[in-house]
């Protein structure tokens, strides 16, 4: 067999992702390819492609499977091993299809005890929400307010700010609020209601030490929350650049820098001993994957979607 099915944007000019049938990527000396099982689906899918992306472009960002296949090079996998990966960017196209091909630098092995559409849900938020706690230098007995606090990555940042001994607050929809209580927020507000930031004040004695933004254009609302002196750091602020914003905090956008293998590693045997967990709202088989990409492209996923290959 050397054709796949695969999510793929046909061309440069439109957003449109189409299932359709490509070659299967060859192996370079520095790479395995991966027989998928399961995929992420992010806020991002659809359009992070490499600027010199020859089309169709297979679209995804991060997988799990088993190697099917080794290059010369590669000494520390095996076919036959189960790993989870990122693919952003990769010439060759990313990880929404039956196989892939990736780098060994970018592969992690799997613990026994989690499976793959777990293990799949983990590279990027879980990247982002360990560079996020990173970026803020977050200490024990320190308060951190998580604007947008429900989806994939706040599910990870909660849970890692709790595990460092902060006291965490987070907003998100009114339905989500026992969600994020469930995994260890302290507090929990509806952005609906224009007293939250009052709820916040209140709940941290003047303002929370720190605030991490999830969500587009959460930073400005997050800045009121905040002591004087304090931090924010914005994920999906577009590239704002550090700044000494009003009463003295500093605002910065997300360092986006690669976790180190041992970072991500410790994340991964946490989620399968079951001290952090990896929350799934929804699993959509591979026919039905371009629904759970609309529904994550609407920001009010629970956690994280992630579409399962059956065999």
């Amino acid at each position: 067999m050397n054709t796949m099915k695969a999510f793929a944007r046909t061309d440069a000019n439109s957003m449109q992702v189409e299932l359709i049938t490509v070659p299967i990527p060859a192996v370079a000396e520095d790479e395995v390819l991966v027989s998928i099982e399961a995929f992420g689906v992010g806020i991002h899918d659809r359009y992070f492609i490499p600027e010199d992306a020859r089309f169709p472009y297979v679209i995804g960002i991060e997988g799990a499977g088993r190697i099917t296949e080794i290059g010369a090079q590669v000494a520390d996998f095996r076919i036959g091993d189960r790993v989870v990966f990122t693919s952003s960017m990769h010439p060759k196209g990313g990880t929404w299809a039956e196989f892939a091909v990736v780098k060994q630098t970018g592969l992690l092995a799997i613990p026994d005890k989690l499976t793959s559409e777990v293990a799949a849900t983990i590279p990027v938020a879980g990247v982002t929400a360990l560079q996020g706690m990173k970026d803020l230098g977050l200490r024990a007995g320190e308060s951190l307010f998580i604007a947008g606090a429900s989806g994939a990555v706040g599910t990870m940042a909660i849970q890692l700010a709790t595990q460092r001994g902060a006291r965490v607050a987070g907003s998100a929809s009114a339905a989500n609020l026992q969600y994020m209580e469930s995994l260890g927020a302290g507090k929990a507000v509806d952005y609906n209601n224009p007293d939250w930031p009052d709820e916040i004040g209140k709940w941290a004695d003047g303002g929370v030490d720190a605030a991490l933004a999830i969500q587009p254009d959460t930073e400005t609302t997050a800045i009121k929350v905040v002591r004087d002196g304090g931090r924010v750091i914005t994920v999906s602020g577009y590239g704002r650049p550090q700044t000494q914003g009003e009463r003295g905090i500093s605002v910065a956008q997300l360092a986006h820098q690669d976790a180190t293998r041992q970072e991500l590693e410790g994340l991964l045997a946490s989620i399968a001993e079951g001290s952090i967990r990896s929350v799934i709202e929804a699993e959509y088989p591979f026919s039905d994957a371009l629904q759970a990409l609309e529904k994550t492209e609407t920001r009010h996923a629970r956690g994280k979607l992630v579409v399962k290959i059956e065999e």
